[in-house]
């Protein structure tokens, strides 16, 4: 039964530390026009192959506790501290890119903005009206920093993008005469919070599942252990019996 549990939770973590990798992979996407150095997937990519990988080791690990094979666990051990050391690896990289997102912020955000273009919008004007509904902000600081913007000043009619304008409302044009109706918060800030959770995001993963491995490393070198102390144990075979 012991067995059973710590293959299972094993299972579950490759499949949750999957998921959290991916999660990264899809959220960035959102911002990525805002975040230049693609580097910081990186720890996605490490996860998401710990993952993979620790599936994998799930198998051999019951395989090998179940037959009690003592190169097998011996193995079994050496992988899983390979993959803790992994994760270990993770976590430093999500805390030093976690310290950059500001700084990757602040350098890309107000090239996106003057690169705007509300008539014919591209990838990155797409990028902006989405986080400006999404996180509920406007332009940079606030909603003021449109007025230096290319696109501001090509329309001449004293408004700002429609997405800065507050969900609730239904008859708001954007326009600056009505600063009530824009979202006040500027999404530089916001921005910089929602990458620095993402990041937190593997980070606390890494933690949460190196303690498994842990575990299971536990769990394999009790099982060495008592087959080191018990020389005379040998595996019991279909057809064979005890020495």
């Amino acid at each position: 039964s012991k067995k059973l549990t710590t293959f299972l939770c094993l299972q579950a973590a490759a499949g949750i530390l999957c998921y959290v990798g991916a999660y990264v992979f899809i959220t960035y996407d959102d911002y990525d026009h805002f975040f230049e150095d693609v580097y910081t997937l990186i720890p996605a990519v490490i996860i998401i192959a710990v993952g993979t990988l620790l599936f994998i080791i799930g198998l051999i690990g019951c395989c090998a506790t179940i037959r009690e094979s003592r190169c097998g666990l011996a193995t079994f051990v050496i992988i899983l501290l390979l993959v803790f050391i992994t994760e270990v690896v993770v976590v430093v990289l999500g805390y030093i890119y976690r310290a950059k997102v500001e700084d990757e912020v602040d350098h890309s955000i107000r090239k996106v903005y003057n690169g705007y273009n509300g008539t014919n919008p591209d990838a990155a004007s797409r990028a902006i009206d989405y986080v400006q509904r999404q996180l509920r902000c406007c332009g940079i600081h606030n909603y003021s920093d449109w007025e230096n913007t290319v696109w501001f000043k090509q329309t001449k009619n004293n408004s700002v993008p429609l997405s800065c304008c507050k969900a609730a409302l239904s008859n708001c044009t954007g326009s600056l005469t009505r600063p009530m109706d824009l979202y006040s918060e500027g999404c530089e800030a916001l921005v910089v919070k929602k990458l620095q959770e993402i990041m937190m995001y593997v980070i606390w993963a890494a933690l949460a599942f190196a303690a498994i491995q842990l575990l299971g490393m536990l769990c394999a070198c009790i099982v060495l252990c008592r087959r080191s102390r018990d020389p005379a144990y040998e595996l019991l075979i279909t057809g064979g019996t005890y020495a």
